[in-house]
């Protein structure tokens, strides 16, 4: 697999989104490990996860615990193998709360540290910003994360441009990614990766098929992914995330996956090269929600 950089550490340019394995209808845990273990064997080496990944009746930090087991368990090399994960949100049940307070960041993050089994997270993001915390306070918290060597690296998530700006100020050289919403039908996240392409850091899609019915349909919806996927013999997720991956070379994709196949068509889509004229048309076509 072609790899890009997050900061000064490479990795994959399709990683695996791991929420999925960790919902109230989750997979067994040895089909879902089998399903990490299928992406690291084809040269993942960036997996997502986050402390409030978890089932309803579960306290926080499943899938952290089960990414950190699969892990652990492969027979392979792991030394590449970077996995990012998110604090700031809450989880009492189905029921998910905020809470950017510096103070509780760090009790978050020496918690996940725990979980992954690592003295200092390589890549720690702020899940979604909190109302009630001024945004400078909470970035503040990670760049005394990073400062304490807590963790590697600080990232953003859910952030408009002027947030990300303001993070990159406060945080400097220990800012390395924003992870935010962006589709084929949701795309009101275009400028952040225009502004991670200036602040040279890394833009990682959530929820790049759109999510739900909108992920299986994305082909039907937006009929020019399918007519291209068409063209490649390929899908239109898979489409999906190469002309993400074509769009800018900040970007790298995170697909979720519950299941080993559907892991391993997203890392298919790394070898679909688009054309110009192709990710113009998607460009022009996509929806702009």
């Amino acid at each position: 697999m072609q790899q890009r950089r997050i900061k000064d550490m490479p990795v994959g340019e399709v990683g695996l989104g791991a929420m999925p394995l960790s919902h109230d209808k989750r997979p067994d845990e040895a089909d879902a490990i089998g399903t990490i273990h299928a992406a690291l064997d084809r040269g993942v080496t960036l997996i997502d996860t986050a402390d409030a990944y978890t089932p309803s009746d579960h306290g926080m930090g499943h899938n952290e615990d089960l990414v950190a087991k699969a892990v652990r368990e492969y027979g392979g090399d792991t030394s590449d193998v970077l996995v990012a994960t998110k604090g700031g949100h809450t989880r009492d049940g189905a029921d998910w709360g905020l809470n950017g307070r510096p103070e509780y960041l760090r009790q978050a993050a020496e918690a996940s540290a725990r979980r992954l089994g690592v003295d200092a997270v390589g890549l720690y993001q702020h899940h979604r910003p909190d109302p009630d915390v001024p945004y400078a306070e909470t970035m503040g918290g990670l760049r005394d994360l990073v400062d304490a060597g807590l963790i590697r690296y600080a990232g953003i998530s859910n952030a408009d441009p002027d947030q990300i700006r303001a993070a990159a100020s406060i945080i400097g050289d220990g800012l390395a990614s924003v992870q935010n919403q962006f589709s084929p039908v949701y795309r009101s996240s275009e400028p952040e990766i225009g502004v991670c392409e200036e602040l040279g850091l890394t833009f990682i899609p959530w929820s790049p098929f759109g999510g739900g019915r909108v992920a299986k349909e994305v082909g039907t919806l937006v009929p020019e992914f399918g007519k291209v996927a068409e063209v490649h013999d390929a899908s239109p997720q898979q489409v999906c995330l190469a002309w993400m991956l074509a769009k800018s070379p900040s970007v790298i994709v995170i697909p979720g996956a519950s299941r080993t196949a559907s892991i391993l068509s997203s890392i298919d889509a790394a070898d679909l090269q688009l054309s110009e004229d192709e990710v113009a048309l998607l460009d022009a076509t996509a929806g702009t929600r």
